[in-house]
């Protein structure tokens, strides 16, 4: 199956080396930047397009004939693809947490002859898939909180951080709007906000609200749950150090300066472990009960190549997503939520699988026969 894939950055390339050792993709890999598409490795399956993605006849040349489309290019691209992927009649995936691109996706998707599958990868992503896989085994629903992190597993500088992905998706997600339920309303809440502390492990944590990670999960548990969201995992005093720069010296308006100031002082690294907590509260079998999946994810070699976590997670979710769309246990038209897929194929899948790789996994829930579920 033929695959455009938008984005030669560190995640596309990924996408791209897992998709191609399969030997049932044929990738086409684009990027407006010369020296991007040159950092790819020379490997069977893979092809090379220099591409922008604002110029639509390119664009539709491109696309034209492909099974999928990939966006693994910045937010900001989203709507355009997506456009083009449509007429097309490709499918069309994303890895963006940006809900104005999301709402055009699904705008789109009503009346698509293809799949659209915006929001792939981590979170949003397989946290999504999770946090809707726990909350089946429920009869009543209370909480739904997750929590995920990329984080240096060798902090070596005051924000306890260093750059492991899109410092344009970081800024977003500090600085955007966050969605939430609380006491059963959906509500938008501020970035940054409701820092808490906890454990895992015996290594410390913060967590604080950040836009994005939810996907479409408000919506989906609108009316069903007592409260729902989403914070990022960080080292302790991360959170105070980020609000001081976005709030009180402003950057936060001044997005540009920010990104050149975290890209000069923070190093990038490949050494690092997604940290994932998803807990689901409410009552089952006339108890109040509470299940929590949880994970650390480390930096690896992968036949012989070194993948960061954040790397390995993100585009084995995207792959995944992709997999199971070509194996036909995902629907072939419309709008595909996160939640809609389904926690068995996916964590069953040969990129699914290095989200079960920890200690624990999730034993998927009664069927439709034998539990009824408010949440389902």
């Amino acid at each position: 199956m033929q695959v455009l894939l938008l984005g030669a950055g560190n995640i596309g390339i990924g996408i791209a080396e897992f998709l191609a050792a399969t030997d049932d993709f044929e990738v086409t890999v684009a990027d407006r930047e010369p020296a991007s598409l040159e950092r790819l490795p020379p490997i069977p399956g893979i092809r090379t397009l220099l591409l922008d993605a604002g110029d639509a006849r390119a664009m539709d040349a491109a696309v034209a004939g492909k099974f999928a489309v990939v966006n693994a290019g910045p937010f900001s691209v989203n709507a355009r693809v997506a456009r083009v992927a449509a007429a097309k009649d490709a499918h069309y995936l994303d890895l963006s947490e940006d809900l104005a691109g999301v709402r055009a996706v699904r705008e789109l998707a009503a009346n698509s002859n293809c799949a659209m599958i915006p929001q792939c990868g981590l979170a949003p992503g397989f946290v999504s898939i999770a946090a809707f896989e726990l909350a089946r085994k429920f009869d009543e629903l209370q909480h739904i909180r997750l929590r995920v992190g990329a984080l240096p597993r060798y902090p070596s500088n005051s924000l306890k951080y260093n750059l492991t992905w899109s410092t344009d998706g970081l800024i977003n997600e500090y600085c955007n709007p966050c969605e939430a339920i609380a006491r059963g309303e959906p509500v938008e809440i501020q970035p940054l906000e409701g820092l808490e502390s906890f454990s895992l492990d015996g290594i410390d944590y913060e967590a604080f609200n950040t836009s994005g990670g939810l996907g479409s999960l408000r919506e989906t548990f609108a009316g069903k749950v007592e409260e729902l969201n989403y914070r990022t995992i960080r080292y302790p005093g991360h959170r105070d150090i980020m609000k001081a720069l976005l709030e009180d010296l402003k950057l936060r308006d001044r997005r540009e300066l920010l990104k050149d100031i975290l890209e000069t002082a923070l190093p990038l690294t490949g050494q690092d472990v997604v940290v994932i907590m998803v807990s689901v509260s409410g009552m089952r079998d006339g108890r109040l009960e509470q299940e929590t999946w949880a994970n650390r994810i480390h930096h690896r070699n992968i036949d012989g190549t070194p993948w960061s976590a954040i790397r390995l997670t993100t585009s084995a979710g995207a792959c995944a997503a992709l997999d199971l769309l070509a194996q036909g246990k995902l629907p072939g038209t419309g709008f595909i939520r996160q939640e809609d897929i389904p926690f068995r194929d996916f964590i069953r899948n040969r990129f699914g699988r290095y989200f079960a790789a920890g200690p624990e996994s999730i034993q998927p829930a009664p069927s439709a026969t034998t539990r009824t579920s408010s949440a389902a």
